[in-house]
């Protein structure tokens, strides 16, 4: 018996979970080849923006108060520029999650009577709130701005002929959600974006077409911006973080879209100018640097599950053999029970806190329980492996992550023996 072995079968890890694992694991050499042709790619477009740009020592050194004439601050921002090829962006500490970022630029650049478009679906839960589809202070709607939705087709292909009605003098932004949220909809390529904004531009030529990019980060040769975005924004805790930037978010777009996020972020007058970055700039940029390999890791570890489940007659999306735009997995588990077998699973799999049992609970922004598996060196970090799911039919977990595709092994194995040990699966 090898070593590797040895060690699973000690960690909990049945000979028939083990067997099953690495049999797929093998077969999947090929596919794995093409995604790490794309880091390699990607690895290299990080690289160059960064020597294009002159990082040096100084730029980790930090600020505090002010944070007037920030180098490595404002290296950074032109870094992230190079990469999403656009004229600006904001890369700030100050900004505390995804969906902060989101709102940050939806409400810096939408004016009270303008209306917001979303041409995919509803949005992600988190971001009703900050739209007023939920009733909540601050939101959009609280500000006059009105918003409009169209659903993607059953085929999940774009309604254009409801986009086309959709728009009116008053859509002043239109919001593109490139990953699927909970929802198993297809996950948007940027060939796909680039098609719809297009298609947007040809009804509205001077509308904000923004992208939401959270997940999907270094998944391809090419970024939304790419495509004809005026506006891309994530969050540091995912992709672009690398699994090091312990806060933060960004956006990167047109200078105009860029001035006024940034004058909301701090302050009319000040914008851009202020706001320290403390001790963060050395996992900024090194987290950017490992960015397009940590993300080749969480796409091995998707792809790994989504054949393990699909095996085992799970639903899955995306399935087994389509291509990969973002790094979320979701599986459908029909039960509660189950859902909260395979969250446990991943927990035993984490470095930090893997002795904690994940509990559902009422979490803010969400419409029902949330159960969250997310044993991380930073705390909500979803680049780190983790799953999560709402406890609502039909019960879906989504699985994200991996800072090495050996621990999203792990984790999904762990998935696996934790529904095997409960009975919930019989191998």
């Amino acid at each position: 018996m090898n070593e590797s072995k040895q060690m699973y079968l000690n960690m909990g890890i049945s000979e028939k979970v083990f067997d099953l694992s690495e049999k797929i694991w093998c077969s999947l050499e090929e596919r794995f080849k093409r995604i790490d042709a794309v880091s390699e790619y990607c690895q290299l477009k990080v690289i160059d923006a960064m020597q294009k740009n002159r990082v040096s020592e100084a730029c980790l050194l930090g600020s505090t108060g002010y944070g007037y004439n920030d180098l490595g601050r404002d290296t950074l921002e032109k870094v992230y520029a190079d990469i999403f090829h656009t004229e600006d962006s904001l890369v700030r500490p100050q900004i505390t999650c995804g969906t902060h970022a989101l709102a940050l630029a939806l409400m810096s650049n939408l004016r009270p009577g303008d209306e917001l478009l979303s041409p995919v679906g509803k949005p992600y839960d988190t971001l009703e709130n900050v739209i007023g589809i939920r009733p909540s202070k601050g939101s959009l709607a609280e500000y006059g701005i009105t918003y409009s939705q169209v659903d993607l087709c059953k085929d999940g292909s774009f309604d254009l002929e409801g986009i086309k009605n959709a728009i009116n003098e008053r859509t002043r932004l239109v919001t593109i959600q490139r990953s699927k949220g909970y929802q198993t909809r297809p996950t948007l390529s940027v060939e796909k974006i680039g098609e719809l904004i297009s298609f947007i531009r040809s009804i509205k030529s001077d509308v904000i077409c923004m992208v939401d990019n959270c997940y999907g980060e270094f998944t391809e040769i090419k970024e939304p911006t790419d495509a004809g975005a005026d506006l891309v924004v994530g969050s540091l805790i995912k992709n672009p973080g690398g699994g090091l930037a312990p806060i933060g978010g960004y956006l990167a777009g047109k200078k105009e879209c860029i001035e006024n996020a940034a004058s909301r972020l701090t302050s009319p007058g000040l914008a851009k100018e202020v706001g320290a970055s403390l001790n963060a700039l050395p996992q900024f940029y090194q987290g950017l640097f490992l960015a397009p390999s940590v993300t080749a890791n969480a796409l091995k570890s998707a792809i790994f599950a989504a054949n393990i489940y699909k095996g085992l007659g799970f639903d899955v999306f995306p399935g087994p053999d389509e291509e990969r735009y973002d790094i979320i997995q979701s599986v459908t588990l029909k039960s509660p029970e189950a859902l909260c077998a395979f969250c446990e699973g991943i927990q035993k799999a984490a470095p930090v806190d893997g002795f904690v049992r994940p509990e559902p609970w009422d979490m803010p922004g969400y419409d029902s329980d949330v159960i969250m598996a997310a044993g991380a060196f930073i705390s909500g970090s979803s680049i780190e492996l983790s799953a999560d799911g709402p406890l609502k039919e039909p019960y879906n977990v989504y699985f994200q992550g991996g800072l090495t595709y050996q621990h999203g092994k792990l984790g999904i194995m762990m998935s696996l023996q934790s529904l095997v040990d409960k009975d919930i699966v019989r191998l």
